[in-house]
């Protein structure tokens, strides 16, 4: 009885070692990830100058003069809503194309169903430098190019692929048996789709979201060859004016790279819950 009880005591000093040593590992991964966004946003408050004298040091008479700079010579004020919109738009047309696809791949079967599919698929295997020139050329031959729609079209048309795979595999989840039993009650397909597969799709599209919204935000090779004039242009294409001659303004480099980068944060604490939910759920189902 002594011995199962110390073993028992044992065991969970064991479990408790290493629970410990877990929470280290990850504290230090957390420091490790948030030490360089707060070095970064401390040093955007700091002149050229004092970033030179001392870079580890807070800044000793903070300005907000950096930002109020980076943000004229960035041309933000116009650059920010385009990014807003690009971002948003392409994410909610790679949401919804992706679960009406993934729908009909996953239930409504056909010989065609699996070539479509293959051919939508593949893409996840192509790179963006290899779609440039490409894209470039079928831009310019449509008439295109230097407009808005340019650029939300390839980008939700970047964005399929792996939408349309994983919103297929977590479909296919689905039971069919709800599908034909709304069929039976006269349902359409679409209705089928917005009042069925939607709503029950919500983990997917949440990750999809996650996926698209990061990525899209910081999308910098594709939209430079999609626009020029700068009323069109994205945040990132601001940002990299201060990568020339304005490299060694560190004040004001570090402000642009900072308000680029708060957005995201922000969406993450905001819609953090929602996020991890989302890709759990999508995760298992897929």
């Amino acid at each position: 009885m002594s011995e199962m009880i110390k073993e028992t005591k044992l065991q969970k000093a064991l479990a408790a070692v290493g629970r410990g040593a877990v929470y280290i590992v990850m504290s230090l991964f957390a420091l490790m990830t948030l030490y360089p966004i707060f070095w970064l946003i401390m040093n955007s408050f700091k002149t050229t100058r004092e970033f030179q004298v001392s870079q580890l040091a807070f800044p000793r008479a903070p300005t907000l003069q950096n930002y109020v700079e980076a943000w004229k010579m960035g041309d933000f004020g116009l650059l920010f809503p385009n990014s807003v919109l690009y971002t948003l738009g392409a994410t909610a047309g790679i949401i919804f194309l992706s679960l009406m696809a993934g729908f009909a791949f996953a239930k409504l079967k056909s010989r065609a169903t699996k070539p479509i599919y293959n051919s939508f698929v593949i893409g996840i295997l192509l790179t963006t430098q290899t779609l440039m020139i490409p894209l470039f050329l079928e831009v310019n031959l449509l008439g295109l190019y230097n407009t808005r729609l340019a650029v939300l079209l390839v980008y939700i048309g970047a964005g399929l692929p792996i939408g349309i795979y994983l919103a297929t595999e977590y479909i296919k989840a689905i039971p069919s048996a709800v599908v034909e039993s709304a069929r039976i009650d006269g349902a359409g397909f679409f209705t089928i789709f917005l009042k069925i597969i939607v709503p029950m799709s919500v983990p997917v599209a949440t990750t999809l979201a996650m996926l698209n919204i990061t990525g899209l935000w910081n999308e910098f090779a594709l939209i430079n060859i999609l626009v020029s004039k700068t009323e069109l242009k994205s945040l990132p294409l601001g940002i990299y004016k201060f990568s020339g001659s304005l490299s060694t303004d560190y004040g004001k480099q570090f402000a642009a790279l900072t308000i680029g980068m708060v957005p995201m944060l922000v969406f993450y604490m905001i819609f953090r819950k929602q996020i991890t939910k989302g890709v759990a759920a999508g995760a298992i189902k897929g």
